[in-house]
């Protein structure tokens, strides 16, 4: 076989389809495996214009990239960096990657066109992107998983340092509570038993003055264990979530008298006077508010000497309910002003007047329960007011 025979069948028999086309882009040649690609018959495509196997909607792109390439002809590949398709006979489109390679001889210019079906190609680069893009998501899908398990994970540790510290918090409360309990229930329980045999004793003798004295350290004695007792009632309350805020329609002014009223019958040392400014009509929980009364006006007469009056100012002006309660008492240091509001905390010039420390964290506590706050002015050896603010 000679050079030419060679040429020829590797043309005839080529899997690749080749073509070739004259100056005028006429199919001048075509091998029978670009025939079968197209879908023609044996020399059917013969003097057609190339154009017949491009898409109609790239038909009029492609003469321009023609028209372009026969002004600079050279050996390339076709449409780089672009997606190609070749028209079949029936219609239909298919994926195609194409070589050019210009050549000329006696009859002419000619190109030579080396056409392959890519098809299978795409079908697997698609799916390749579409497995590409399902891992992506799956990755994300998971990722996001793991991420929701770790802040479920964080979440759960929150909780469980919540519940630990309550717990540490408690328990330090009992043993506070137990170091407290003992000393200041002994104070009163001793001074009671103590009395207790005088008033036996001067009442054998008929003194009647001395039995009545010992009677009201009694009476002073029980009515500190009761203060010591609801304060204790009042936290267990609280850290069980009893207390509600119920608000109901009051007169404030006469609920404030009755329950300076009550406090007035535990001390015959101080007077209590109440100013009242505003309308007199409010909505509020008469409980809570005689709970934040009694501690606030209790803590006055404690730390107050004798003699002193307390003042207790009522004012409703727009939408709140401002309540004050001062006293000309020994008042609050500096140092101790950040931690007032803590529980069992006392100030060091309080620790010879008896009481648990609880009695302003619950204040607090109950401010915040009606959607209120507390703050209060102090000066050492001066007085203190404390001023609650309440919405209604």
């Amino acid at each position: 076989m000679n050079h030419s025979e060679g040429t020829e069948a590797l043309f005839l028999f080529a899997t690749e389809g080749i073509l070739v086309t004259n100056d005028k882009s006429e199919i001048t040649r075509i091998n029978p495996s670009a025939e079968k690609l197209f879908g023609y018959d044996r020399d059917e495509l013969l003097g057609k214009k190339i154009e017949v196997l491009v898409p109609k909607r790239l038909a009029q792109q492609h003469i321009g990239h023609r028209d372009k390439f026969h002004q600079n002809p050279h050996a390339r590949s076709m449409g780089a960096g672009m997606q190609l398709y070749g028209l079949k006979k029936d219609g239909t489109e298919f994926p195609v990657e194409i070589s050019l390679s210009p050549y000329s001889s006696d009859e002419g210019k000619f190109v030579i066109a080396f056409i392959i079906d890519i098809s299978i190609r795409k079908h697997a680069e698609e799916k390749l992107k579409t497995y590409s893009t399902e891992l992506e998501r799956q990755v994300k899908n998971r990722t996001m998983i793991l991420e929701e398990a770790v802040e479920e994970l964080e979440k759960t540790k929150k909780e469980l340092k919540d519940a630990l510290e309550k717990e540490k918090e408690l328990n330090e409360m009992k043993s506070r509570f137990v170091s407290m309990a003992s000393h200041e229930f002994r104070t009163p329980l001793t001074t009671m038993m103590s009395s207790l045999s005088l008033v036996t004793l001067y009442g054998e003798k008929n003194d009647k003055q001395n039995q009545d004295k010992h009677v009201g350290k009694i009476k002073t004695s029980i009515n500190n264990l009761t203060d010591i007792l609801n304060d204790f009632l009042s936290v267990s309350k609280l850290e069980e979530g009893k207390v509600e805020n119920a608000p109901e329609e009051m007169n404030l002014k006469s609920f404030i008298n009755d329950t300076i009223g009550e406090m007035q019958q535990l001390t015959t040392v101080h007077q209590i006077i109440h100013q009242h400014i505003g309308k007199e009509i409010v909505s509020l929980d008469k409980k809570i508010l005689k709970n934040i009364l009694f501690n606030l006006m209790s803590n006055a007469i404690k730390f107050s000497p004798e003699g002193k009056n307390i003042e207790v100012i009522s004012e409703v002006k727009n939408l709140s309910v401002k309540i004050s309660v001062k006293d000309h008492g020994i008042g609050i240091s500096k140092a101790d002003q950040k931690n007032l509001f803590e529980r069992f905390f006392r100030g060091h010039n309080a620790t010879h007047i008896q009481g648990t420390g609880l009695g302003l964290n619950i204040v607090a506590r109950y401010a915040e329960l009606m959607n209120g706050s507390i703050h209060f002015e102090s000066e050492e050896n001066k007085g203190t007011t404390f001023t609650i603010t309440l919405p209604q």
